[in-house]
C-alpha cells in the first residue's frame, strides 16, 4: 500500500480521484437490491444462492471455471485439482460467515483459519505465513514475490489498520485487504481464494452487505481474469491512479454481484406470482 505518512491511510485512499463516485455507486446498488420485495420474505434463499455463485466465481478466478449447475450438482470435490479448488472455495464461503466477530479483533487469526479451511491438509506450513524459500502455488498472479520479512511487516500493518478501524468506506477497506493479500501471497497456496474470502468478510462485517448477497466474486469472474490481473498491477504500482483503478474495479465487481442477486430476486418473484 502506498500509504506511508498518512494519518488515516484507508480514508486517504477513499478520496482518490474516482473513488468517491465508485463508493456512492456501490452503495446505491446495494440499497436497491436490499429494497427488493423478495428480500423482505426470502432473504435466506438469496443469501444461499449468492454464496454458491460467489464460490463458483472465486474458483473460476483460481483456474476452476465450472458451470454453476456443475457446482450445484457435484458432491465429491476431491477427484482432481479443479475439483479441490471448487471445494476449497465452497468451504471458505461457508466459513467466512462464522468469522465476522473475530475479524475486527484478530484479522491475522482469521486469515490463518481461512487458509486452514482452504488447504484442508495436515502440512505444517498450512495456516501460517510462508518462510523464505518456501514455494507458492498461485497460478493467476505472476508478480514478484515479496520476501517473508516484508510479508510479515505488511500483514502486521494491515492488521493494525483493521483493528484501529476508521472512517474509510467499506469498499475501500475491502479492496485494500483483497489487494494486499494478492500482492503478498502470504501462504503457500490458495492465496486468491483467501483474499476474496477476506474481501467478503469486510463487506459483510462493515454493514454494507450484512446478508452477504452482493458477491463481489461473481463480478470479478464476470469481468475476467485479464482485467483482474491488470487492476491488481495498478494496486501493486502504489500510484494514486493505480490504487484508484483497483478500488474502482472492486466496486464494479460488487455492482455485478448485486445485479446477479437482483436477477435471482426477480426469478423468485416470477415463480411466486
Amino acid at each position: 500500500m502506498s500509504t506511508t505518512g498518512a494519518t488515516d491511510p484507508l480514508a486517504a485512499l477513499g478520496s482518490l480521484p474516482g473513488v468517491p463516485e465508485s463508493v456512492e455507486s456501490v452503495r446505491k446498488a446495494v440499497d436497491r437490491v436490499y429494497g427488493h420485495r423478495i428480500m423482505r420474505r426470502r432473504s435466506n434463499e438469496i443469501t444461499s444462492e449468492a454464496a454458491l455463485r460467489g464460490a463458483r466465481g472465486s474458483a473460476a478466478l483460481s483456474g476452476a471455471d465450472w458451470a454453476l449447475e456443475e457446482v450445484r450438482r457435484r458432491t465429491d470435490f476431491s477427484s482432481d485439482d479443479e475439483a479441490r479448488t471448487v471445494g476449497a472455495a465452497l468451504r471458505l464461503t461457508a466459513e467466512a460467515g462464522q468469522l465476522l466477530s473475530i475479524w475486527r479483533q484478530s484479522p491475522l487469526r482469521v486469515l490463518a483459519r481461512l487458509h486452514l479451511v482452504a488447504a484442508a491438509a495436515s502440512d505444517p506450513r498450512v495456516g501460517r505465513p510462508r518462510q523464505d524459500g518456501e514455494p507458492v502455488e498461485e497460478p493467476l498472479v505472476e508478480l514478484a514475490l515479496p520476501g517473508a520479512t516484508e510479508v510479515s511487516g505488511r500483514l502486521e500493518g494491515l492488521s493494525r489498520l483493521i483493528v484501529a478501524g476508521g472512517p474509510a468506506p467499506a469498499l475501500v477497506t475491502a479492496a485494500v485487504v483483497h489487494g494486499e493479500l494478492l500482492a503478498l501471497r502470504p501462504f503457500g497456496s490458495h492465496n486468491g481464494l483467501v483474499a476474496r474470502a477476506a474481501q467478503r468478510i469486510v463487506l459483510v462485517g462493515s454493514g454494507l452487505d450484512p446478508k452477504a448477497i452482493c458477491s463481489a466474486e461473481v463480478g470479478h469472474a464476470e469481468l475476467g481474469r485479464a482485467a483482474y490481473v491488470a487492476a491488481l498491477d495498478g494496486y501493486v504500482s502504489g500510484t494514486p491512479q493505480g490504487m484508484a483503478a483497483w478500488i474502482a474495479h472492486c466496486g464494479r465487481a460488487v455492482e455485478l454481484g448485486v445485479r446477479e442477486s437482483t436477477a435471482v430476486c426477480e426469478a423468485l418473484q416470477r415463480g411466486a406470482a
